[in-house]
Protein backbone atom coordinates (compact mmCIF):
# COMPACT_ATOMS: atom_id res chain seq x y z
CA UNK A 1 0.00 0.00 0.00
CA UNK A 2 0.89 3.60 -0.15
CA UNK A 3 0.49 6.08 2.25
CA UNK A 4 -3.00 5.80 4.80
CA UNK A 5 -4.57 8.59 3.94
CA UNK A 6 -3.12 9.09 0.02
CA UNK A 7 -6.18 8.24 -1.35
CA UNK A 8 -7.83 11.38 0.67
CA UNK A 9 -5.59 13.69 -0.32
CA UNK A 10 -4.10 13.26 -3.58
CA UNK A 11 -6.66 13.31 -6.94
CA UNK A 12 -6.42 10.49 -9.32
CA UNK A 13 -4.66 12.42 -12.20
CA UNK A 14 -4.96 10.42 -15.77
CA UNK A 15 -1.53 10.94 -18.60
CA UNK A 16 -3.02 13.32 -21.16
CA UNK A 17 -3.13 12.94 -25.10
CA UNK A 18 -1.67 14.99 -27.61
CA UNK A 19 -4.41 17.25 -29.13
CA UNK A 20 -6.07 15.19 -32.40
CA UNK A 21 -5.46 18.16 -34.21
CA UNK A 22 -2.03 17.51 -33.81
CA UNK A 23 -1.52 13.78 -33.05
CA UNK A 24 -3.45 12.23 -36.88
CA UNK A 25 -0.50 13.91 -38.37
CA UNK A 26 1.60 11.13 -37.00
CA UNK A 27 1.77 7.36 -35.83
CA UNK A 28 3.72 8.19 -32.92
CA UNK A 29 2.68 7.64 -29.34
CA UNK A 30 -0.09 9.81 -28.43
CA UNK A 31 0.15 9.73 -24.52
CA UNK A 32 1.97 12.72 -22.62
CA UNK A 33 3.79 11.04 -19.80
CA UNK A 34 3.18 12.69 -15.74
CA UNK A 35 5.89 14.14 -14.36
CA UNK A 36 8.16 10.87 -11.96
CA UNK A 37 7.20 12.95 -8.84
CA UNK A 38 3.08 13.14 -9.80
CA UNK A 39 3.86 9.00 -10.86
CA UNK A 40 4.77 8.96 -6.98
CA UNK A 41 1.40 11.04 -5.94
CA UNK A 42 -0.51 8.40 -7.61
CA UNK A 43 1.32 5.50 -6.30
CA UNK A 44 0.62 7.34 -3.02
CA UNK A 45 -3.47 6.82 -3.13
CA UNK A 46 -3.08 3.07 -3.37
CA UNK A 47 -4.64 1.81 -0.22
CA UNK A 48 -4.60 -1.19 2.24
CA UNK A 49 -7.40 -3.36 1.15
CA UNK A 50 -7.70 -6.28 3.30
CA UNK A 51 -8.12 -8.09 -0.03
CA UNK A 52 -6.42 -6.57 -3.68
CA UNK A 53 -8.97 -7.04 -6.10
CA UNK A 54 -6.48 -5.34 -8.33
CA UNK A 55 -4.46 -8.67 -8.54
CA UNK A 56 -6.52 -11.30 -8.43
CA UNK A 57 -8.04 -13.10 -10.92
CA UNK A 58 -10.47 -10.65 -12.07
CA UNK A 59 -7.98 -8.03 -12.35
CA UNK A 60 -4.56 -8.77 -13.26
CA UNK A 61 -4.53 -11.77 -15.94
CA UNK A 62 -0.85 -12.06 -15.16
CA UNK A 63 -0.76 -11.64 -11.49
CA UNK A 64 0.91 -8.25 -11.20
CA UNK A 65 1.68 -7.78 -7.55
CA UNK A 66 -0.15 -4.50 -7.63
CA UNK A 67 -0.13 -2.91 -4.20
CA UNK A 68 3.50 -4.40 -3.45
CA UNK A 69 5.15 -2.45 -6.92
CA UNK A 70 2.74 0.55 -5.71
CA UNK A 71 4.05 0.73 -2.40
CA UNK A 72 7.66 0.29 -3.44
CA UNK A 73 7.30 3.92 -6.03
CA UNK A 74 5.45 5.45 -2.80
CA UNK A 75 9.33 5.19 -0.98
CA UNK A 76 10.68 5.69 -4.28
CA UNK A 77 12.62 2.47 -4.33
CA UNK A 78 11.85 2.48 -8.15
CA UNK A 79 14.82 -0.43 -9.14
CA UNK A 80 12.83 -2.98 -6.44
CA UNK A 81 9.79 -1.85 -7.84
CA UNK A 82 11.31 -3.11 -11.49
CA UNK A 83 12.16 -6.42 -10.10
CA UNK A 84 8.60 -7.07 -8.40
CA UNK A 85 7.01 -6.18 -11.99
CA UNK A 86 9.49 -8.74 -13.54
CA UNK A 87 8.87 -11.15 -11.06
CA UNK A 88 4.81 -11.47 -12.65
CA UNK A 89 5.74 -9.80 -16.30
CA UNK A 90 8.50 -10.37 -18.26
CA UNK A 91 7.34 -7.38 -20.61
CA UNK A 92 6.13 -4.59 -18.64
CA UNK A 93 6.34 -1.77 -20.95
CA UNK A 94 4.50 -3.52 -23.18
CA UNK A 95 1.67 -4.28 -20.82
CA UNK A 96 2.09 -0.64 -19.51
CA UNK A 97 0.71 0.46 -22.75
CA UNK A 98 -1.71 -1.91 -24.41
CA UNK A 99 -3.22 -3.60 -21.62
CA UNK A 100 -6.65 -2.17 -20.91
CA UNK A 101 -6.07 -1.86 -17.55
CA UNK A 102 -8.80 -4.66 -15.87
CA UNK A 103 -6.93 -3.80 -12.32
CA UNK A 104 -8.45 -0.22 -12.18
CA UNK A 105 -12.17 -1.72 -12.95
CA UNK A 106 -11.58 -3.95 -9.81
CA UNK A 107 -9.25 -1.45 -7.52
CA UNK A 108 -11.22 -0.66 -4.46
CA UNK A 109 -11.26 3.18 -5.29
CA UNK A 110 -13.58 2.31 -8.20
CA UNK A 111 -16.09 2.07 -6.27
CA UNK A 112 -16.13 6.00 -6.24
CA UNK A 113 -15.00 5.97 -9.96
CA UNK A 114 -11.50 6.81 -8.79
CA UNK A 115 -9.79 4.17 -9.04
CA UNK A 116 -5.45 4.79 -8.16
CA UNK A 117 -3.47 5.19 -12.00
CA UNK A 118 -2.00 1.42 -12.33
CA UNK A 119 -1.60 1.36 -15.68
CA UNK A 120 0.45 4.91 -15.72
CA UNK A 121 2.63 3.90 -12.54
CA UNK A 122 3.35 0.57 -14.43
CA UNK A 123 4.63 2.10 -17.30
CA UNK A 124 6.31 4.49 -15.64
CA UNK A 125 8.23 1.88 -13.74
CA UNK A 126 9.59 0.39 -16.79
CA UNK A 127 10.71 3.61 -18.24
CA UNK A 128 12.66 4.38 -15.45
CA UNK A 129 14.49 1.14 -15.32
CA UNK A 130 15.23 1.34 -18.64
CA UNK A 131 16.78 4.96 -18.44
CA UNK A 132 18.51 3.88 -15.77
CA UNK A 133 20.17 0.46 -17.16
CA UNK A 134 18.27 -1.98 -14.48
CA UNK A 135 16.91 -3.86 -17.44
CA UNK A 136 20.11 -6.34 -18.01
CA UNK A 137 20.37 -9.62 -19.48
CA UNK A 138 20.32 -12.62 -17.23
CA UNK A 139 21.96 -15.70 -18.51
CA UNK A 140 22.04 -18.85 -17.16
CA UNK A 141 24.66 -19.86 -15.00
CA UNK A 142 24.65 -23.44 -16.38
CA UNK A 143 23.43 -24.63 -19.77
CA UNK A 144 20.85 -28.00 -19.46
CA UNK A 145 21.76 -29.27 -22.73
CA UNK A 146 18.31 -29.28 -23.70
CA UNK A 147 17.14 -27.61 -26.81
CA UNK A 148 13.29 -25.68 -27.49
CA UNK A 149 12.61 -24.03 -30.66
CA UNK A 150 9.51 -21.78 -29.93
CA UNK A 151 7.04 -21.00 -33.08
CA UNK A 152 5.88 -17.43 -32.95
CA UNK A 153 7.44 -14.60 -31.36
CA UNK A 154 4.49 -12.64 -30.33
CA UNK A 155 4.01 -11.66 -26.68
CA UNK A 156 3.52 -15.44 -25.84
CA UNK A 157 6.86 -16.48 -27.43
CA UNK A 158 9.06 -14.42 -26.36
CA UNK A 159 8.04 -14.42 -22.93
CA UNK A 160 8.62 -18.36 -23.18
CA UNK A 161 11.85 -18.29 -24.87
CA UNK A 162 13.10 -16.09 -22.07
CA UNK A 163 12.01 -17.73 -19.12
CA UNK A 164 13.50 -21.13 -21.26
CA UNK A 165 16.98 -19.12 -21.80
CA UNK A 166 17.39 -18.00 -18.25
CA UNK A 167 16.95 -21.81 -17.15
CA UNK A 168 19.75 -22.78 -19.29
CA UNK A 169 17.89 -24.16 -22.19
CA UNK A 170 18.86 -23.54 -25.86
CA UNK A 171 16.54 -21.62 -27.63
CA UNK A 172 15.60 -21.13 -31.50
CA UNK A 173 12.86 -18.33 -31.93
CA UNK A 174 11.22 -19.56 -35.87
CA UNK A 175 9.10 -16.07 -37.04
CA UNK A 176 7.57 -16.24 -40.56
CA UNK A 177 8.14 -12.09 -40.75
CA UNK A 178 11.19 -10.52 -41.25
CA UNK A 179 11.20 -8.90 -37.64
CA UNK A 180 10.23 -9.91 -33.87
CA UNK A 181 6.65 -9.13 -32.37
CA UNK A 182 3.94 -11.40 -33.81
CA UNK A 183 0.82 -8.90 -33.99
CA UNK A 184 2.65 -6.56 -30.85
CA UNK A 185 4.43 -5.53 -33.83
CA UNK A 186 2.87 -5.79 -37.03
CA UNK A 187 -1.15 -5.38 -35.42
CA UNK A 188 -1.09 -2.57 -33.02
CA UNK A 189 -0.53 0.62 -34.11
CA UNK A 190 2.92 2.34 -33.28
CA UNK A 191 -0.31 5.01 -31.53
CA UNK A 192 -0.22 2.28 -29.01
CA UNK A 193 3.07 1.29 -28.81
CA UNK A 194 6.26 1.84 -30.95
CA UNK A 195 8.63 -0.57 -32.01
CA UNK A 196 12.27 0.18 -30.50
CA UNK A 197 10.43 -1.30 -26.71
CA UNK A 198 10.44 -4.90 -28.45
CA UNK A 199 14.13 -4.00 -30.31
CA UNK A 200 15.07 -2.99 -26.71
CA UNK A 201 14.23 -6.41 -25.99
CA UNK A 202 15.26 -8.19 -28.23
CA UNK A 203 18.86 -7.13 -27.73
CA UNK A 204 18.11 -8.12 -24.07
CA UNK A 205 16.90 -11.61 -25.08
CA UNK A 206 20.28 -12.19 -27.37
CA UNK A 207 22.59 -11.34 -24.86
CA UNK A 208 20.82 -14.05 -22.64
CA UNK A 209 21.30 -16.91 -25.70
CA UNK A 210 18.27 -16.99 -27.85
CA UNK A 211 18.81 -17.25 -31.11
CA UNK A 212 16.18 -15.67 -33.92
CA UNK A 213 15.32 -16.94 -37.27
CA UNK A 214 13.33 -14.79 -39.45
CA UNK A 215 10.91 -15.72 -42.77
CA UNK A 216 10.83 -19.25 -41.68
CA UNK A 217 7.39 -20.03 -42.06
CA UNK A 218 6.58 -23.24 -40.42
CA UNK A 219 4.16 -25.81 -42.89
CA UNK A 220 5.67 -24.04 -45.78
CA UNK A 221 9.59 -23.52 -45.68
CA UNK A 222 9.75 -25.89 -43.59
CA UNK A 223 8.12 -28.62 -41.64
CA UNK A 224 7.45 -29.30 -38.27
CA UNK A 225 9.35 -33.04 -38.68
CA UNK A 226 12.55 -30.76 -39.41
CA UNK A 227 12.30 -28.43 -36.55
CA UNK A 228 11.59 -31.81 -34.50
CA UNK A 229 14.64 -33.30 -35.07
CA UNK A 230 16.40 -30.51 -34.24
CA UNK A 231 14.85 -29.31 -30.61
CA UNK A 232 13.76 -31.72 -27.85
CA UNK A 233 10.68 -29.93 -27.46
CA UNK A 234 9.04 -27.60 -29.55
CA UNK A 235 6.23 -24.28 -27.94
CA UNK A 236 3.82 -23.17 -30.33
CA UNK A 237 3.05 -20.07 -29.99
CA UNK A 238 1.39 -18.05 -33.06
CA UNK A 239 -1.42 -16.51 -31.44
CA UNK A 240 -4.97 -16.20 -32.76
CA UNK A 241 -5.27 -14.60 -35.94
CA UNK A 242 -8.12 -16.19 -38.21
CA UNK A 243 -10.36 -13.33 -38.27
CA UNK A 244 -14.60 -14.00 -37.46
CA UNK A 245 -16.32 -14.14 -40.75
CA UNK A 246 -19.67 -11.80 -40.07
CA UNK A 247 -21.04 -13.28 -42.78
CA UNK A 248 -22.53 -10.19 -45.06
CA UNK A 249 -23.28 -10.43 -48.26
CA UNK A 250 -21.20 -8.62 -50.91
CA UNK A 251 -17.49 -8.80 -48.93
CA UNK A 252 -15.99 -10.64 -52.00
CA UNK A 253 -16.28 -6.70 -53.28
CA UNK A 254 -13.45 -4.91 -54.35
CA UNK A 255 -12.46 -2.10 -51.01
CA UNK A 256 -13.83 -4.99 -48.28
CA UNK A 257 -11.33 -5.99 -46.53
CA UNK A 258 -10.92 -8.10 -42.66
CA UNK A 259 -9.31 -5.65 -40.18
CA UNK A 260 -5.93 -7.41 -39.57
CA UNK A 261 -4.32 -7.43 -43.54
CA UNK A 262 -5.54 -3.18 -42.90
CA UNK A 263 -3.45 -2.35 -39.62
CA UNK A 264 -0.95 -5.22 -40.85
CA UNK A 265 0.21 -3.08 -43.88
CA UNK A 266 -0.04 -0.03 -42.23
CA UNK A 267 2.74 -1.39 -39.60
CA UNK A 268 4.81 -2.69 -42.53
CA UNK A 269 4.83 1.11 -43.79
CA UNK A 270 5.75 2.36 -40.77
CA UNK A 271 8.65 -0.16 -40.76
CA UNK A 272 9.86 0.79 -43.81
CA UNK A 273 8.87 -2.68 -45.58
CA UNK A 274 7.98 -3.45 -48.74
CA UNK A 275 4.70 -3.66 -49.30
CA UNK A 276 4.61 -3.05 -53.27
CA UNK A 277 3.49 -6.74 -53.67
CA UNK A 278 0.40 -6.78 -51.30
CA UNK A 279 -3.04 -5.09 -52.78
CA UNK A 280 -3.20 -1.52 -51.10
CA UNK A 281 -5.90 -1.06 -48.63
CA UNK A 282 -5.54 2.78 -48.30
CA UNK A 283 -8.39 4.77 -46.58
CA UNK A 284 -7.04 8.01 -47.64
CA UNK A 285 -9.85 10.29 -49.78
CA UNK A 286 -12.41 7.55 -48.55
CA UNK A 287 -15.58 7.02 -46.78
CA UNK A 288 -14.64 3.97 -44.03
CA UNK A 289 -17.40 1.85 -42.53
CA UNK A 290 -15.87 -0.01 -39.77
CA UNK A 291 -18.15 -3.19 -38.70
CA UNK A 292 -17.17 -3.75 -34.84
CA UNK A 293 -17.03 -2.46 -31.47
CA UNK A 294 -13.97 -3.05 -30.00
CA UNK A 295 -10.38 -2.38 -30.33
CA UNK A 296 -9.23 -3.75 -33.06
CA UNK A 297 -12.27 -1.65 -34.40
CA UNK A 298 -10.95 1.08 -32.67
CA UNK A 299 -7.57 0.92 -34.43
CA UNK A 300 -8.68 0.92 -37.52
CA UNK A 301 -10.60 4.31 -37.16
CA UNK A 302 -7.27 6.06 -35.60
CA UNK A 303 -5.25 4.06 -38.86
CA UNK A 304 -8.08 5.58 -41.00
CA UNK A 305 -8.07 9.18 -40.27
CA UNK A 306 -3.98 8.92 -40.27
CA UNK A 307 -4.25 8.13 -43.58
CA UNK A 308 -6.59 10.91 -44.65
CA UNK A 309 -10.02 9.39 -44.46
CA UNK A 310 -12.97 11.46 -45.65
CA UNK A 311 -15.34 9.84 -43.17
CA UNK A 312 -15.40 6.85 -40.68
CA UNK A 313 -18.55 5.40 -39.27
CA UNK A 314 -18.20 2.34 -36.78
CA UNK A 315 -21.07 -0.15 -36.60
CA UNK A 316 -21.90 -2.31 -33.45
CA UNK A 317 -24.32 -4.26 -33.36
CA UNK A 318 -25.13 -4.23 -29.39
CA UNK A 319 -27.14 -1.32 -27.75
CA UNK A 320 -25.79 1.70 -26.71
CA UNK A 321 -24.59 0.88 -23.27
CA UNK A 322 -25.25 3.03 -20.17
CA UNK A 323 -22.87 5.96 -19.00
CA UNK A 324 -22.14 4.68 -15.83
CA UNK A 325 -22.19 0.72 -13.98
CA UNK A 326 -24.03 -0.46 -11.20
CA UNK A 327 -21.15 -0.88 -8.98
CA UNK A 328 -23.38 -3.10 -6.13
CA UNK A 329 -23.81 -5.65 -9.21
CA UNK A 330 -20.90 -5.31 -10.76
CA UNK A 331 -17.57 -4.44 -9.12
CA UNK A 332 -15.05 -5.76 -9.04
CA UNK A 333 -14.97 -6.96 -12.49
CA UNK A 334 -14.83 -5.40 -16.05
CA UNK A 335 -18.13 -3.27 -16.77
CA UNK A 336 -20.11 -3.05 -19.59
CA UNK A 337 -20.56 1.07 -19.88
CA UNK A 338 -20.06 3.60 -22.84
CA UNK A 339 -16.69 3.96 -23.29
CA UNK A 340 -14.89 6.47 -25.86
CA UNK A 341 -11.39 5.85 -27.10
CA UNK A 342 -8.99 8.13 -28.24
CA UNK A 343 -9.96 7.02 -31.86
CA UNK A 344 -13.44 7.43 -31.48
CA UNK A 345 -12.64 11.23 -30.23
CA UNK A 346 -11.11 11.82 -33.06
CA UNK A 347 -14.42 12.07 -35.10
CA UNK A 348 -15.84 8.54 -35.56
CA UNK A 349 -19.38 8.33 -35.88
CA UNK A 350 -20.50 5.82 -33.99
CA UNK A 351 -24.21 3.43 -34.71
CA UNK A 352 -25.17 1.16 -31.73
CA UNK A 353 -27.75 -1.53 -32.43
CA UNK A 354 -26.68 -1.81 -36.28
CA UNK A 355 -26.84 -4.73 -38.04
CA UNK A 356 -25.07 -5.32 -41.13
CA UNK A 357 -27.07 -6.83 -43.63
CA UNK A 358 -25.10 -6.47 -46.88
CA UNK A 359 -22.59 -4.83 -48.90
CA UNK A 360 -23.65 -2.72 -52.01
CA UNK A 361 -21.07 -2.12 -55.21
CA UNK A 362 -21.06 -0.78 -58.62
CA UNK A 363 -21.44 -2.76 -61.94
CA UNK A 364 -17.97 -2.84 -61.55
CA UNK A 365 -17.53 -4.48 -58.31
CA UNK A 366 -16.29 -2.12 -56.24
CA UNK A 367 -18.10 -1.27 -52.74
CA UNK A 368 -20.08 1.98 -52.55
CA UNK A 369 -22.24 1.44 -49.20
CA UNK A 370 -23.06 -0.86 -46.15
CA UNK A 371 -26.96 -1.95 -45.79
CA UNK A 372 -27.70 -1.61 -42.23
CA UNK A 373 -30.87 -2.20 -40.21
CA UNK A 374 -31.77 -1.65 -36.47
CA UNK A 375 -31.85 -4.56 -34.06
CA UNK A 376 -34.30 -5.49 -31.38
CA UNK A 377 -33.19 -6.61 -28.36
CA UNK A 378 -32.64 -9.83 -29.49
CA UNK A 379 -30.58 -8.44 -32.31
CA UNK A 380 -32.86 -9.53 -34.77
CA UNK A 381 -33.24 -7.08 -37.58
CA UNK A 382 -36.20 -4.38 -37.49
CA UNK A 383 -38.17 -4.78 -40.69
CA UNK A 384 -38.53 -1.01 -42.03
CA UNK A 385 -35.73 0.39 -40.00
CA UNK A 386 -32.94 -0.22 -42.99
CA UNK A 387 -30.30 2.70 -43.89
CA UNK A 388 -27.21 2.65 -46.45
CA UNK A 389 -24.10 4.20 -45.13
CA UNK A 390 -21.99 5.85 -48.00
CA UNK A 391 -18.44 3.36 -48.23
CA UNK A 392 -15.24 3.28 -50.44
CA UNK A 393 -13.87 0.84 -47.81
CA UNK A 394 -14.88 -0.85 -45.72
CA UNK A 395 -12.78 -3.41 -43.06
CA UNK A 396 -14.55 -6.25 -40.64
CA UNK A 397 -13.08 -6.24 -37.31
CA UNK A 398 -15.52 -8.58 -34.84
CA UNK A 399 -13.06 -10.91 -32.99
CA UNK A 400 -11.27 -13.54 -33.87
CA UNK A 401 -12.07 -17.25 -34.16
CA UNK A 402 -8.76 -18.89 -33.53
CA UNK A 403 -5.47 -19.85 -35.26
CA UNK A 404 -5.47 -19.58 -38.83
CA UNK A 405 -5.78 -23.28 -40.41
CA UNK A 406 -2.08 -23.36 -41.99
CA UNK A 407 -0.23 -25.69 -43.47
CA UNK A 408 1.65 -25.11 -39.54
CA UNK A 409 -1.51 -26.59 -38.28
CA UNK A 410 -1.72 -29.09 -39.82
CA UNK A 411 1.80 -30.37 -40.23
CA UNK A 412 1.67 -29.94 -36.61
CA UNK A 413 -1.15 -32.14 -36.39
CA UNK A 414 -0.03 -34.81 -38.45
CA UNK A 415 3.64 -35.37 -36.89
CA UNK A 416 1.94 -35.09 -33.44
CA UNK A 417 0.02 -37.95 -33.50
CA UNK A 418 2.36 -40.22 -36.17
CA UNK A 419 3.65 -43.65 -34.93
CA UNK A 420 6.54 -42.86 -37.25
CA UNK A 421 8.26 -40.07 -35.45
CA UNK A 422 12.01 -39.64 -35.11
CA UNK A 423 13.53 -41.87 -32.64
CA UNK A 424 16.79 -39.46 -32.03
CA UNK A 425 14.49 -37.48 -29.69
CA UNK A 426 11.40 -38.24 -28.00
CA UNK A 427 8.21 -38.41 -29.14
CA UNK A 428 6.78 -36.04 -26.67
CA UNK A 429 8.77 -33.76 -24.24
CA UNK A 430 6.66 -31.13 -22.26
CA UNK A 431 8.36 -27.66 -21.56
CA UNK A 432 7.54 -29.09 -17.61
CA UNK A 433 9.48 -32.02 -18.41
CA UNK A 434 12.72 -29.77 -19.43
CA UNK A 435 13.80 -28.32 -16.17
CA UNK A 436 16.92 -28.15 -15.72
CA UNK A 437 17.65 -31.27 -13.37
CA UNK A 438 15.10 -33.34 -15.65
CA UNK A 439 15.94 -36.22 -18.52
CA UNK A 440 13.75 -35.88 -21.67
CA UNK A 441 11.17 -38.86 -21.24
CA UNK A 442 9.18 -40.32 -24.54
CA UNK A 443 5.46 -41.14 -23.80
Amino acid sequence: MGKVTGFLEIDRQDQKYQPASDRIRHFRELTLPLAEQEVVRQATRCIDCGISFCHGPNGCPVDNQIPDWNNLVYEEDWEEAIHNLHSTNNFTEFTGRVCPAPCEEACTLNIEDLPVNIKTVEQSIAEKALTNGWITPEPADHKTGRSVGVIGSGPAGLAAAQQLARVGHDVVIYEREPFVGGLLRYGIPDFKMEKHHIQRRVHQMEAEGVAFEYGVNVGVTTTVAELRSRHDALLFATGAERPRDPGVPGMELEGCHWAMPFLVQQNRHINGEDVSHEEPIWAGGKHVVVIGGGDTASDCVVTSFRQGTVSVTQLDIRPIPPLKEDKLTVWPYWPTKFRTSSSQVEGAEREFSAATLEIVGDKDGHVTGVKCARVDERRVPIEGTEFVLRAGLVLAAIRFSGPNSTPTLRSWATIWNSTSAPTSRPTRTTIARLSPTSTPTAT
